[in-house]
């Protein structure tokens, strides 16, 4: 079975282990490296599991043109040429060392999204422990395979996908070497409205597919991924940035910092709360179990006395004789004095 638990640089993924938080810095770096070593920084002391970044050029994605299919048609980007958009969003290449080498530094897992074949050979020479495949890179079958032909985890989002692309992209990572695959469902609006997140398709394309399943998270807030956690979700993916006040080309749909830590504890709390089916009573209960019902000596009782209906009451706490014992004691004679308020017990009388 393919969705067993696999790791990324250490870290287990799966079953029985917390939600996986990739934190996407996409291009809210701005065009300022300073800034994406801070937002390296932010993602690691938030808690996500890894910080994710970009790698194209504006030329290794698009051309320059001016036909109308290269011109945003609406949404956050309405009227901005593509070829310009990726110049302003991209990642630097000669930026990816440092990142690489600065979140090593402070703690963080680091990897990418590579959108050609030239991007691909950047990240495996700086040990990128797994590959990203964008949601709109899931119909570029030679990408893929080249991707999983470098047997690194891979991760694939299925914003606009159909069933039958993301089977066919499943089948294609599969058959060229990617044994530990981790698919998203994603909805590929920014911000995605809630009434859209359409989250029962986790479950659904785990069990369709045989693979693991996480979100790429383009809703705002938190719900979402508290939902999703407990319909199994894996890892979690999602935009952030410094401050949105801050701005830049996906701004309007991340995360702020503090928003971000809030996203990591609460995935995390969400898994814990799940816990498991076979826990009867848990510990933080156990001590309350006194203040049950159980059976009491409500009237005080001579030696020899027959004990009657009036002698005995179900009150609280949990000291005496389950309240199931009733008939049992009803005519029994004590076998001393016994005091109101006494806890009833067998021993007592006879």
């Amino acid at each position: 079975m393919t969705r067993t638990s696999f790791s990324i640089a250490g870290r287990p993924l799966g079953p029985g282990h917390p939600p996986y938080v990739i934190a996407e810095m996409s291009g809210n770096h701005n065009g300022s490296l300073e800034r994406a070593r801070l937002l390296v920084k932010i993602a690691r002391d938030a808690g996500a599991d890894a910080v994710k970044l970009q790698t194209y050029t504006a030329d290794t994605i698009t051309i320059r043109s001016t036909r109308p299919e290269f011109i945003v048609g609406d949404g956050l980007w309405k009227g901005r040429q593509l070829h310009d958009l990726y110049e302003e969003a991209h990642t630097p290449w000669a930026w990816h060392a440092e990142l690489f080498a600065y979140a090593k530094e402070i703690g963080i897992t680091i990897f990418s999204s590579p959108f050609d074949p030239t991007a691909v050979d950047l990240l495996t020479d700086l040990g990128a422990p797994a590959f990203k495949i964008a949601s709109a890179e899931i119909v570029d079958f030679g990408l893929m395979e080249y991707v999983a032909s470098k047997g690194k985890p891979v991760i694939v989002s299925t914003g606009m996908a159909t069933d039958a692309e993301i089977g066919e992209a499943v089948n294609v990572l599969r058959q060229n070497g990617a044994k530990e695959l981790l698919v998203l469902h994603c909805n590929s609006g920014y911000p995605t409205p809630l009434k859209d997140a359409n989250l029962s398709r986790i479950p659904y394309l785990a069990e369709k597919f045989d693979v693991l399943v996480g979100f790429s998270d383009h809703t705002m807030g938190t719900l979402a991924a508290s939902i999703a956690t407990a319909l199994g979700c894996a890892a979690f993916e999602k935009h952030f940035t410094t401050d949105r006040a801050d701005g830049g080309i996906d701004s309007a749909f991340s995360l702020d910092a503090g928003e971000l830590k809030e996203y990591c504890d609460g995935a995390r709390d969400a898994f814990a709360s799940i816990g498991r089916a076979d826990v009867e009573v848990s510990a933080s209960e156990a001590a309350t179990r006194q203040f049950r019902r159980s059976l009491y000596f409500v009237k005080p009782l001579a030696a020899g006395e027959t004990v009657t209906a009036a002698h005995v009451r179900s009150i609280r706490p949990a000291n005496g004789l389950h309240t199931k014992h009733l008939k049992d004691l009803i005519g029994k004679k004590a076998k001393a004095a016994i005091e109101a308020g006494t806890p009833t017990d067998f021993a007592l009388v006879g």
